[in-house]
């Protein structure tokens, strides 16, 4: 993604953010719609610069406005344009039927939306249905919808991809499938989470000039992860450092058949910096777990009272990798949730925690959905309909951090609430939840807070994927993390 800034807002703050600069900072309202059309059109230009014809979807409301606006513009440069109305246009009002107007004025032509065929082009633009929307599209905009999607034309949605809810990052039924989304005013946070990093393609965010003051007036719902702010953190290592200094991370789980899982962890803590490892696992897995890195201490654990000297000389705890849930992993989760130290929660741990729910301030989880779903008793496509809301439901219920993985992860504390806008679809393999969890106790381990070590953990995991999947996204392992993780956090921290 391109141009995104640091703060996300919700809906009904954009709209707020449109009514201070308006009726507060005097700045006209048609002013601002021609302003996008512009960003919009000029970004159609550079994106597809031979384009030389444009089929431009207008709704009846001011998402269709911009669309006229960039369709006048398009004549204006001597492109050949059609107009496709759809939706009751005898509706039109204020500054989009003023838009309208100029277009038809210029030389413009409409044509009413029709199943019958689609007239061929090089782009689409898509300026339906804007952020307003809040039901299930209807049978007309559906239809209008698959007809772009199934067109084989370059598509650029004006601020939001139709059909997309701009909170939530969910379809409303349908929702077109843009290559470039031109986002306006204020960046939303459904264009970054969920699927709706899948609907609007590349983002371009422009602020259309607005006072920077207006912003002032308003904190974001969520913010965009800086990787760099990682360096004032971590900052760079001392000569007389030793090993002492950077934590010891206790890594629990390796149930049968799992001894891999909780060595991913191990070994993501050690590639972060954290100074000492050990893992505390089944018999049976020590000999084959201490062949898989030299440098970790693996300790034969039978019984909840073997974890006593492990867990005092630890710095941070991280449980659930492999862990299983049978009486083994119940007991020594249940001495571990009595000890005060940070920990982090994964994986069945977060399974077992669901079935006997219990509050602690100092640790994080990281559900994935399904996860998620079960520490709220509800199912995975309501987590997913709203992901901010059940990231913040977690947190509240379990206290903590709370991070919810996904397409476009999201950290929340008490406070505040992040989101993780790098990562690819080649990391939907298995161990990549044992990784982070590793990074996450890595860098509890080297003395951050719980909620930087979540958002900064979900980010160089995120990113570390992303360098991984410059040779291709198929067949990407987990453990082909680690060496892209170690030289990204030397590269932020030196």
């Amino acid at each position: 993604m391109s141009s995104i800034p640091k703060d996300l807002y919700l809906t009904k703050q954009v709209r707020e953010l449109d009514r201070i600069a308006i009726e507060e900072f005097n700045v006209p309202s048609f002013e601002l719609m021609q302003r996008a059309g512009k960003v919009a059109f000029e970004a159609l230009q550079q994106q597809w610069p031979d384009t030389k014809k444009i089929l431009v979807f207008v709704g009846p409301g001011n998402n269709g406005g911009d669309g006229y606006v960039i369709a006048d513009l398009a004549l204006r440069a001597n492109m050949q344009v059609e107009v496709i109305q759809v939706g009751d246009h005898t509706k039109l009002k204020g500054d989009a039927k003023k838009a309208h107007a100029e277009y038809v004025k210029n030389g413009g032509q409409n044509i009413q939306f029709s199943t019958n065929g689609l007239i061929e082009c090089e782009v689409i633009v898509d300026a339906m249905l804007g952020t307003g929307l809040t039901r299930v599209v209807s049978a007309e905009f559906k239809a209008a919808i698959t007809q772009i999607n199934q067109s084989g034309a370059a598509v650029l949605s004006a601020d939001i991809p139709s059909g997309l809810d701009a909170d939530c990052g969910i379809a409303m039924g349908s929702a077109v499938i843009a290559d470039l989304t031109v986002t306006f005013v204020g960046m939303k946070l459904g264009l970054v989470t969920g699927a709706g990093r899948l609907y609007s393609g590349d983002v371009i965010f422009n602020d259309l000039k607005i006072p920077k003051k207006v912003y002032k007036s308003m904190s974001a719902t969520c913010e965009q992860i800086n990787i760099q702010e990682l360096k004032s953190l971590l900052g760079t290592r001392h000569a007389n450092a030793h090993k002492g200094n950077f934590g010891h991370v206790l890594v629990i789980g390796g149930n049968k058949g799992m001894a891999g899982s909780v060595m991913l962890a191990a070994e993501a803590a050690a590639r972060t910096g954290a100074g000492l490892i050990s893992v505390a696992t089944l018999p049976q897995h020590v000999v084959a777990e201490v062949s898989m890195c030299r440098e970790v201490m693996v300790h034969a654990v039978e019984n909840a009272k073997q974890l006593e000297a492990l867990l005092k000389r630890a710095t941070v705890i991280a449980i659930g990798p492999g862990l299983g849930q049978d009486a083994w992993a119940k007991k020594l989760l249940a001495r571990v949730l009595e000890f005060k130290l940070p920990m982090v929660i994964d994986a069945d741990a977060l399974n077992l925690l669901a079935q006997d729910p219990v509050e602690n301030e100092n640790w994080v989880l990281t559900p994935h959905p399904g996860e998620a779903a079960r520490l709220l008793k509800l199912s995975s496509t309501e987590v997913q309909e709203n992901r901010l809301a059940t990231v913040q439901a977690v947190q509240k219920k379990y206290k903590g951090i709370c991070l919810l993985k996904g397409s476009g992860s999201l950290i929340a504390s008490k406070q505040h609430c992040s989101v993780c806008t790098s990562g690819n679809p080649g990391m939907a393999t298995g161990g990549m939840g044992d990784v982070l969890t590793g990074i996450i106790a890595g860098l509890i381990a080297q003395g951050l807070s719980q909620y930087d070590a979540a958002r900064f953990g979900a980010q160089l995991h995120a990113q570390s994927a992303d360098i991984v999947a410059k040779d291709g996204m198929r067949g990407m392992l987990a453990s082909d993390l680690f060496m892209p993780l170690r030289n990204l956090v030397n590269a932020v921290c030196n």
